[in-house]
């Protein structure tokens, strides 16, 4: 996590946020119990135990996830959000996200890479093949691919919901639908009235 998320996540509550995450993060940093990148500004850190390399392209996608549960808190709160669960052996469905929104599951794809149609099928394949595996508890949580580019993807082919948005945000307001206008009598000159719809 950066610096200015950890902040934003843990510290909101002090008066000065990046302050109170700066001297925390520092101590744990000397301790040992954390480890950090200069790399990037705002700084990064990683677990203690954490094998990733300082430099590597997965950052990019991990700080992507992270935007993506800092998206979920603005939206209300999240009771569950696991990042990369393991289902199974390499090669079943790899979500970069499990989470649960007002009730709902929902598998979360963050692409930050550009996918063919075809290897977005082949993902999609796997979570085909893991829903008629009876492994999740029904109902099936719904796929949500959050990219730049829609993918041409025909949702009756699945037996799941599938949904594609730029953001989770961009996705709850997809869903939010413009109530009709309420239809008004008129009263016409010579005394009909009449109910426009």
């Amino acid at each position: 996590m950066d610096r200015d998320s950890i902040a934003e996540i843990h510290f909101a509550d002090n008066k000065r946020p990046n302050y109170s995450a700066n001297n925390v993060l520092l101590r744990l940093w000397r301790d040992g119990h954390i480890q950090r990148s200069k790399a990037f500004v705002p700084f990064l850190y990683f677990g203690a135990e954490t094998q990733i390399k300082k430099n590597s392209a997965k950052i990019g996608h991990f700080l992507a996830i992270l935007d993506v549960y800092k998206e979920l808190r603005m939206l209300g709160a999240t009771r569950t959000f696991l990042v990369e669960p393991k289902y199974g052996r390499k090669g079943t469905v790899e979500p970069d996200v499990y989470c649960q929104y007002r009730k709902t599951g929902f598998f979360v794809e963050v692409q930050r890479t550009l996918y063919s149609d075809r290897q977005m099928a082949e993902k999609l394949g796997r979570y085909v093949d893991f829903y008629r595996a009876g492994i999740m508890p029904k109902p099936f949580p719904h796929v949500l691919i959050l990219s730049e580019r829609p993918y041409a993807i025909n949702a009756a082919d699945y037996p799941f919901r599938i949904f594609q948005a730029q953001s989770f945000t961009a996705f709850v307001q997809s869903l939010k639908k413009e109530k009709p206008p309420e239809a008004k009598p008129i009263t016409m000159t010579d005394g009909i009235r009449m109910v426009l719809k």
